[in-house]
């Protein structure tokens, strides 16, 4: 049975058992205490704390952070080889925490289904229809030139002066045609409401 001699609270080091291979007997674990952990996660955590909140937007998720920091310190302490750079590792698994977080929320925004855009419903879509289909029957009960101008101007969104062009006619008349063409619309319009 081998002989545990007492080592300074700071370090912590395995002595191999008998059992273990010949080329184990030589290799030895250092790493910070838990006691050491602890002491220095519980002299630090508003500083840890304050280093997520940098970092993330919410105190929940900063505290989640900082504990899961310290599990994963704990987890692996012998790889803290100097005690002194304990803080040092906490701080590290704090920001790298932090950074997966932040990762998964962006990944869940992306993945989030998009809302679908302002629809109108079924009804306010068949009155509509009805109206426009009004609109095509009032517009077919037009004199050509009527039509032809107010087709132009207000669906084509030509300038009055553009309108005159395309037809071959004057400005004067485009805007009479127009004015006649709006009058007989609304007349018909009316008469179908």
């Amino acid at each position: 049975m081998p002989v545990i001699a007492p080592m300074p609270a700071a370090r912590h080091t395995r002595i191999p058992s008998q059992r273990e291979g010949a080329d184990d007997t030589m290799t030895m674990t250092a790493g910070t205490t838990v006691d050491h952990l602890t002491e220095t996660y519980r002299a630090h955590y508003r500083s840890l704390l304050g280093l997520a909140a940098l970092l993330l937007d919410d105190t929940a998720s900063c505290e989640d952070v900082v504990q899961e920091a310290f599990i994963r310190v704990h987890s692996a302490r012998s790889r803290v080889r100097d005690p002194e750079k304990t803080l040092a590792y906490l701080r590290q698994t704090v920001v790298n925490l932090s950074r997966s977080a932040l990762r998964r929320r962006i990944l869940g925004l992306k993945l989030l289904s998009k809302p679908m855009p302002d629809m109108a419903s079924a009804e306010e879509g068949a009155y509509d229809q009805l109206e426009r289909d009004a609109l095509i029957k009032a517009m077919r009960g037009l004199q050509r030139r009527q039509r032809e101008v107010l087709v132009l101007r207000y669906f084509a969104d030509m300038t009055e002066a553009q309108v005159a062009e395309t037809l071959g006619i004057s400005l004067g008349s485009v805007k009479a045609y127009g004015s006649r063409g709006i009058a007989a619309l609304r007349v018909a319009m009316e008469a179908t409401a």
